[in-house]
């Protein structure tokens, strides 16, 4: 908790970067090179990760530390991503949610990813559900099936919708799926959010998580919560923007607040993107400037919008209650500690063993 506020991480990721995980090598380089590009770039040098260990990835008691022991997070949803056009497991691999869900069942949920253009799409969330124990789906709009890069439309009523019928017929009723970032040279169509529109519409009673929302096409997003109740916003690395760039989050959740998003934006860090303890620091104590509340007429950014963006809208959004988390974590390893861990402890250690068997 900040102060006393819970704070829920709507995405945790384990990157794994490591040579045998991609097939092919351009790829590989890019998307190292952009990744820890950003991870450094967001936050002071003290919370980097040292390179060796943010390529490994792959490993929940990192993810874990860094989210309970060296940061104010209470509770995260790991996101299991499905671009098996790239990386063989698909960037960040579902075991780690898994052991993570396993090891702190009351701290963890887990997003299973879908990727409705591939055949066995419908059969793998009951897969996904029974077999990993995913509360919700994280879907990509680009990935290379058969060879060649393919566009994902969330309105297609014949690649997509089943999927979503099929999940909420499981009692899934979360849909979360990246927009905004654009991965390498692929269409910078495909991460815009008018099929989502199409989904919203045809499926009100399921909830669909714009990730990365207000990182680009603010206007639109910001349309789109006004006119669907039922779409949500992930901050995952617009968060970012807290250390990064203050003024340009104030104008993201200004005009996410302005069109009536104060109870659907979600806080996300992507850690281990970003360590989250500096993102969650830095918005906790922005502030609304006059010039653009007078200047562009947002609202306040108060304490009580922060808490509920900070845990309160994700917890709703799944039907979670918060005093119930936080009961059922009292006495475990992270609710007893005194005072937060240095950032990345754990892979500073692990790195430190290895230097010393050499």
């Amino acid at each position: 908790m900040i102060e006393d506020v819970f704070v829920i991480d709507g995405v945790a990721h384990s990157y794994n970067l490591q040579d045998d995980n991609f097939y092919d090598p351009q790829v590989r380089d890019k998307l190292r090179k952009y990744l820890y590009g950003c991870h450094t770039s967001c936050v002071p040098p003290e919370y980097w990760m040292p390179e060796e260990q943010f390529r490994r990835g792959e490993d929940p008691d990192l993810i874990a530390s860094a989210l309970f022991a060296e940061s104010q997070t209470d509770y995260a949803a790991y996101h299991h991503t499905p671009l098996y056009g790239f990386q063989r497991d698909g960037g960040s691999a579902l075991w780690v949610g898994e052991e993570m869900k396993r090891r702190w069942p009351d701290r963890t949920m887990i997003y299973g990813a879908s990727a409705p253009n591939r055949p066995d799409a419908v059969e793998y969330v009951d897969e996904l559900i029974d077999g990993h124990g995913a509360a919700a789906l994280k879907l990509y709009p680009v990935d290379i099936v058969d060879g060649t890069l393919q566009s994902l439309n969330m309105g297609d009523e014949d690649v997509c919708f089943p999927v979503f019928e099929h999940a909420r017929s499981r009692g899934i009723n979360v849909i979360a799926v990246h927009k905004a970032i654009p991965l390498g040279a692929a269409p910078v169509e495909a991460m815009r959010g008018a099929d989502v529109e199409a989904a919203a519409i045809a499926f009100p009673d399921l909830k669909f998580e714009i990730v990365h929302g207000g990182l680009a096409f603010l206007d639109e997003t910001a349309l789109e919560l006004m006119c669907f109740p039922n779409i949500y916003v992930n901050l995952e690395c617009t968060s970012a923007l807290a250390t990064m760039a203050p003024m340009r989050l104030l104008h993201v959740l200004g005009a996410l607040l302005a069109a009536g998003g104060e109870d659907r934006i979600v806080w996300a860090t992507g850690c281990d993107f970003a360590h989250p303890r500096p993102l969650i620091e830095a918005f906790w104590n922005l502030e609304m400037t006059d010039s653009l509340r007078e200047g562009y007429g947002y609202p306040e950014l108060t304490r009580e919008i922060k808490k509920k963006i900070l845990g309160l809208n994700f917890a709703r959004m799944h039907g979670l209650e918060v005093e119930q988390l936080k009961q059922a974590t009292v006495g475990d390893e992270f609710s007893v500690r005194t005072s937060l861990a240095r950032p990345w402890s754990r892979a500073s250690r692990e790195l430190a063993g290895r230097e010393r068997e050499k």
